[in-house]
């Protein structure tokens, strides 16, 4: 099949449709996934989307729907437009690839690469069976889409955001133990807007049994957000019966915090693929002691505390040559505060960084 301007232009379109109806899906363990079937002079023929965890995958959803109502034989040299490089083994469901195959499916194009270990495959095997594939329409798109299940395919584990607020003299709390407010307002509302969009949230019993936070994303007028993070108490200390905790609109889980990987590993079965730890300081050097950090936002307040209680203790750094640098991806000002996000350098990274400046 020759691509014409008017083709690109109709699958153009049939890409859209299929990003737009894969959010219908539920966002969790599976990608949000959708597809759409046309006909060989453009027309739509059947679309469908993934409903969940042992349900249909998008391609056969919408060849079902296609062959239940035109017969067997409806698919046959048709092109399927898919968000999704068409997966290629057999979990609760059969591969997708060769349910296109046994259609008679001519040509598959799709946004984003499956990067799946054992899923991804889909386009080799397809293109070994004479079917014309075409990989990247709507890649940007479909990036974004699938962003949050990417990162943990890539990953092999849930995103790590570490947030805490500090004095500029490095202090989370002063001598006594008391914390609430060292930001402004300003502040405050960027941490509720970046809950609403982590799927679990982490705080130590320490922090918990100090300042009794709800864990809950909240709108500057007090509302809550349509979407609220998972709220995961760490420590072996009993969370009170009359925590805020328990009234958030979301069970609570509490875990003993021995092996965070695995903590992590339990919340990505759970669907979690975005978790924001609030801390506090031992929470927060147990995660960048351990690895388990990829993106740190540190808020910054102008104000002295002293005293005792630094925003992160040991994080297992014994000599300077051994300390953990950022690359700075953004500083912003919050009001009078000061917001850095960075993200946690390898080893080999760090090093180079430093010669570089001494160069």
């Amino acid at each position: 099949m020759a691509a014409t301007d008017r083709d690109d232009t109709v699958i153009d379109r049939a890409m859209r449709r299929a990003l737009e109806i894969a959010r219908r899906g539920p966002r969790g363990v599976n990608p949000q996934v959708g597809a759409v079937i046309l006909s060989p002079d453009g027309q739509v023929l059947a679309e469908g989307w993934h409903r969940g965890a042992g349900t249909a995958h998008a391609e056969v959803d919408a060849l079902t729907r296609l062959t239940a109502r035109s017969g067997a034989d409806a698919a046959r040299g048709t092109t399927a437009v898919v968000t999704l490089e068409p997966c290629n083994h057999t979990g609760r469901t059969g591969p997708c690839s060769e349910a296109l195959i046994a259609a008679g499916v001519a040509r598959v194009v799709y946004a984003v690469d499956d990067p799946g270990e054992q899923s991804s495959g889909g386009a080799q095997r397809l293109r070994a069976a004479g079917v014309e594939v075409i990989r990247g329409v709507g890649g940007d798109e479909g990036e974004a889409l699938l962003d949050s299940w990417l990162t943990v395919q890539r990953l092999g584990r849930p995103h790590v955001t570490l947030k805490w607020a500090q004095s500029l003299d490095g202090r989370a709390a002063a001598a006594d133990g008391t914390s609430q407010w060292i930001t402004g307002a300003q502040a405050r509302a960027d941490v509720h807007r970046r809950r609403s969009v982590a799927d679990a949230i982490l705080v130590g019993t320490g922090t918990l049994l100090a300042d009794d936070p709800a864990l809950t994303a909240r709108r500057p007028d007090g509302t809550l957000y349509d979407d609220q993070p998972r709220p995961v108490v760490v420590g072996t200390r009993a969370t009170p019966l009359d925590a805020r905790v328990r009234r958030h609109p979301r069970p609570f889980m509490q875990d003993e915090g021995d092996d965070l990987a695995d903590l992590l590993d339990r919340l990505r079965e759970l669907g979690a693929h975005r978790v924001f730890v609030e801390g506090g300081p031992t929470l927060a050097s147990s995660f960048v002691r351990e690895g388990l950090v990829d993106e740190l936002l540190v808020y910054i307040a102008p104000t002295l505390i002293g005293g005792p209680r630094l925003a992160v203790g040991d994080i297992g750094v014994a000599t300077i040559t051994g300390q953990r640098r950022l690359a700075t991806a953004s500083v912003e000002r919050l009001g009078d505060d000061l917001l850095i996000v960075g993200h946690l350098r390898s080893a080999h990274e760090a090093h180079t960084a430093t010669t570089e400046e001494e160069d």
